[in-house]
């Protein structure tokens, strides 16, 4: 199994304080040798973190800072909301991080949940139902900017005349689905996503979800293997290494291939901690699966 590292805790410090500790976070993720580092696409703090008014840097910025702070890990936001972005604004976006990055992007996309900062700073907050919608068509947009089709696009929410991406990626990103919705986000998944960011931890419901994504995919015709399995198991590790490994082995069996991790919330030295990481829990989980 390999580790992913989700960087959600900004920390209440002087904003010259936040780059530092954003590269020193990275860096040491890389060392260590995680696989994936991920940001949260907000302009506010989640209150399930902290405060709104706690810091909290622009996603894109900072993945592209990142691009050359490291060299070997991959880089994604967990993920990105649909409303945030025009989808072909978009995927200039994350073609431009691929190509500075040195093909190390990976395009997490979701439906947006984060309703204040939407009300907050001016961005139209549709219904659910049309969301999902602008969801899908963002997918078809990205994949066909990745491609030699420069022509049209014309959806029921967005109509592009062009859509030339020049240059393209130097690797297609991975496109990385995030949720558990069985209707929408799951049908979504099995159609369009190379890799499935789980928000179910516990391993019972983790079995049931992807037992419907493997209905949603027999549908389409898909081979459900072909879609990487990845979950976010957020809890600190070390109030429970041995429980969290047996947690990481049920995981292994159901196919689940990645497990993303976090500096638990408020920990003043969160590259310290993934260092932990990589003593404690690295060699362990490489033996799982």
């Amino acid at each position: 199994m390999e580790l992913a590292i989700h960087f959600i805790d900004f920390l209440p410090e002087h904003p010259a304080r936040l780059a530092p500790t954003l590269t020193a976070t990275a860096k040491a993720a890389e060392e260590i040798g995680a696989t994936l580092f991920t940001l949260a696409d907000h302009f506010f703090q989640m209150e399930t973190v902290g405060r709104a008014e706690d810091p909290f840097l622009e996603g894109y910025t900072s993945l592209g800072y990142l691009a050359g702070q490291t060299s070997t890990i991959d880089l994604a936001m967990l993920v990105t909301g649909v409303t945030y972005r025009y989808p072909g604004l978009l995927a200039k976006t994350v073609s431009t991080l691929d190509v500075l990055s040195q093909g190390r992007s990976m395009f997490g996309i979701g439906a947006a949940w984060y309703e204040r900062e939407h009300v907050a700073l001016g961005v139209p907050y549709p219904p659910l139902r049309d969301r999902f919608e602008m969801l899908e068509e963002t997918l078809q947009i990205c994949r066909q900017m990745w491609s030699d089709d420069n022509g049209p696009y014309h959806g029921k929410h967005y109509q592009l005349a062009e859509t030339i991406c020049v240059p393209q990626p130097i690797r297609r990103p991975p496109v990385l689905i995030g949720g558990s919705g069985e209707k929408k986000t799951l049908r979504l998944v099995a159609q369009y996503a190379d890799v499935w960011n789980s928000t179910v931890s516990e391993p019972e419901e983790l079995a049931h979800k992807i037992d419907v994504l493997n209905r949603h995919c027999a549908t389409v015709d898909r081979d459900p293997a072909e879609i990487r399995k990845t979950v976010g198991l957020l809890a600190d590790p070390f109030a429970d290494l041995d429980g969290y490994l047996r947690t990481l082995e049920r995981y292994a069996g159901m196919g689940v291939s990645m497990i993303n991790v976090g500096p638990v919330p408020g920990n003043p030295d969160p590259a310290g901690f993934v260092k932990r990481l990589g003593d404690d829990l690295m060699p362990r989980i490489a033996e799982i699966g």
